[in-house]
């Protein structure tokens, strides 16, 4: 019964907002685990107490520099080379499934709708004060409060009809918030209110509980798989998996994914948490140095599959000084290009 409310009360939500729509709302289908995981043992410190701005310390604000500082341990599922694993038998049938000849899309960039776009962040330190939020699927979100300012973006603007993800890291503490369907009180009428939320211990590979979802569809964070400006010319290298997005997936995940948000059951269809990689022999020489860096992160470390929405879209953080025309080279990539790295157990809803 609480579970049917929980759908009652997001519909009414999405009805009262037109924003968020259902078919990347992160969803309640997933039948509850006798197991869910367990912590690991914590990985790499936070980033430390020198001054912003030093290698291995982030800047503060809005899509602020992150000089380096790896988020997650090192042998996180986001930071684990692929490009030595086998390719999964069904490979073939998932990418025919996907658009074997449909075109490759980095979904950020420097100016589209008269600005900026892609899904923003900001870096706050420890003192930032907590924010009370409402949830709609509060049996599956993190219950804060989450540190939210006046200057925290919201994906798509105030008036998004989208997703409306909001990203939080505090610099000091090395913890990452993450906010799904947000509306700020103004428009929602008394405290935040967010579809799902999740708070990611960086410093820890732990996973959400089994059938949980997070502020993505697949119960992954987002944060870590974005293609980042301060990454891609400052850092000249991009050393984790990619965030990507396809029109229609199964009813299934696997690891590092929790959730699945697709009632078909067709094994020809991708899982949330499936991975993909740029083919090793895919000649990159003649994209330019910046686009480089990206197809290399392609190869080494793929794109994890986190939610419904555009085939092939790959997702990145906004920023004024991205180059358009250039990262509209990478849309010359199609579906042939890529390979599914094997999977482990495919978790399968009834």
């Amino acid at each position: 019964m609480a579970r049917l409310l929980n759908v009652l009360l997001l519909l009414a939500f999405v009805l009262a907002s037109a924003g968020c729509p259902s078919d990347t709302t992160p969803g309640d289908e997933n039948p509850p685990q006798d197991n869910p995981p367990g912590d690991t043992p914590p990985g790499d410190d936070p980033p430390g107490d020198d001054p912003p701005g030093t290698d291995g310390v982030p800047d503060l604000g809005v899509n602020a520099d992150l000089h380096g500082a790896q988020v997650f341990p090192a042998d996180n599922a986001w930071n684990t080379r692929v490009d030595n694993l086998p390719v999964d038998p069904h490979s073939d049938t998932i990418i025919n499934s996907i658009g074997r000849w449909d075109h490759f899309h980095p979904d950020f960039g420097a100016n589209w709708d008269g600005g900026p776009f892609g899904i923003p962040y900001i870096v706050v330190d420890g003192d930032t004060p907590g924010v009370d939020v409402v949830f709609d699927y509060d049996d599956e979100s993190d219950p804060g409060p989450y540190p939210i300012t006046k200057d925290t973006p919201i994906e798509g603007g105030e008036d998004s009809d989208g997703d409306r993800h909001m990203i939080m890291i505090d610099r000091d503490n090395w913890i990452l918030y993450e906010l799904y369907c947000v509306y700020p009180p103004e428009r929602a009428g008394h405290d935040y209110e967010a579809g799902s939320g999740a708070i990611w211990d960086l410093t820890s590979n732990a996973l959400r509980p089994e059938g949980w979802t997070s502020a993505d569809a697949a119960g992954l964070p987002i944060f870590p798989g974005l293609v980042r400006y301060d990454e891609v010319f400052g850092q000249g290298e991009i050393n984790h998996a990619l965030r990507f997005t396809v029109n229609r997936t199964r009813r299934a995940y696997v690891h590092p994914a929790t959730h699945y948000a697709s009632s078909d059951t067709s094994a020809s269809l991708p899982p949330m948490g499936m991975r993909v990689r740029l083919r090793a022999d895919f000649d990159i020489s003649g994209f330019s140095e910046s686009n480089q860096v990206i197809l290399r992160a392609l190869k080494k470390y793929g794109m994890l599959l986190a939610d419904n929405g555009s085939d092939w879209y790959v997702s990145g953080a906004p920023d004024a000084r991205w180059d358009d025309d250039d990262l509209s080279e990478l849309k010359s990539l199609v579906g042939d290009d890529f390979e599914v790295v094997q999977m482990g157990p495919v978790v399968v809803g009834d």
